[in-house]
């Protein structure tokens, strides 16, 4: 079953990007900026899609955390608003099972988020869980570690899933480029809708998610991260400690119109 009709749009608008194109099956590779384009990956396990409803259509990705409880996921702020059902699969590739689904049981989020959706705080970590029991984060075969906001010029690799169903992850490897007003970017075109939530990821570490400005970008050829701070610190510091979680904004406004 897929998304109403008013979320998907909703959804589609927080970050208005064109339907990727096809490429071939080849892995990504550092070129110049203005050249590089996402590619089809191959999945890697701390990196899943969020789906919302209930039903098969992923419209987010998310990454798996490091944690001591084994539990949490990051993604941006914009992909779990209020009142929506949301499931992760970690290394979604096309198919999946009943055991592969973790419920997001609890959202955290930085006070700017909820007081006004402001963009340099447009991120999240939940906190899943499964009936089978076990962690997210041994089924992904260990966790990302937050660090804070990449020095433009440090090269990052972003995967991710593309709004629909079904479907494998694209990505590319690329180095960051200076921010803009006082956010991190990185150029490759072909990271479409979908890919909001993607980890910035710097081996072992996360350093940011697409989102931020413009939900992500307004277009597929630069995007954006929240930056990472002492304030998503504090944030994962609340999600470990396992209280209660937030209540997210009802509405989002389009930036890209």
């Amino acid at each position: 079953m897929a998304l109403a009709t008013g979320l998907l749009v909703a959804l589609s608008s927080s970050c208005s990007r064109p339907a990727p194109a096809q490429h071939p099956a080849t892995a990504p590779r550092t070129v110049q900026a203005a050249q590089l384009s996402a590619r089809p990956v191959a999945p890697d396990p701390r990196v899943g899609a969020v789906f919302l409803g209930g039903g098969s259509l992923h419209s987010c990705t998310g990454g798996v955390l490091d944690s001591p409880g084994g539990n949490l996921i990051i993604t941006a702020a914009h992909c779990l608003p209020e009142g929506e059902d949301a499931t992760f699969i970690s290394g979604f590739n096309n198919d999946t099972v009943p055991a592969d689904v973790w419920h997001v049981d609890a959202v955290y989020l930085d006070p700017r988020w909820v007081a006004s959706q402001d963009p340099l705080a447009d991120f999240a970590i939940a906190r899943v869980s499964r009936g089978s029991g076990g962690t997210v984060q041994a089924q992904a075969g260990g966790g990302l570690t937050l660090r804070p906001a990449p020095k433009p010029g440090t090269v990052i690799t972003v995967s991710g899933y593309g709004l629909g169903v079904g479907g494998g992850p694209v990505g590319c490897r690329t180095a960051t480029a200076p921010n803009t007003r006082g956010f991190p970017s990185l150029a490759c075109a072909g990271l479409v809708d979908g890919l909001s939530g993607a980890p910035w990821i710097d081996g072992s570490t996360v350093t940011g998610v697409i989102g931020g400005l413009d939900g992500g970008g307004c277009d597929d050829k630069r995007s954006f991260s929240p930056p990472f701070d002492d304030s998503v610190t504090r944030v994962l510091a609340r999600a470990e400690a396992a209280g209660p979680g937030d209540a997210a904004p009802t509405t989002s406004t389009d930036t890209c119109s």
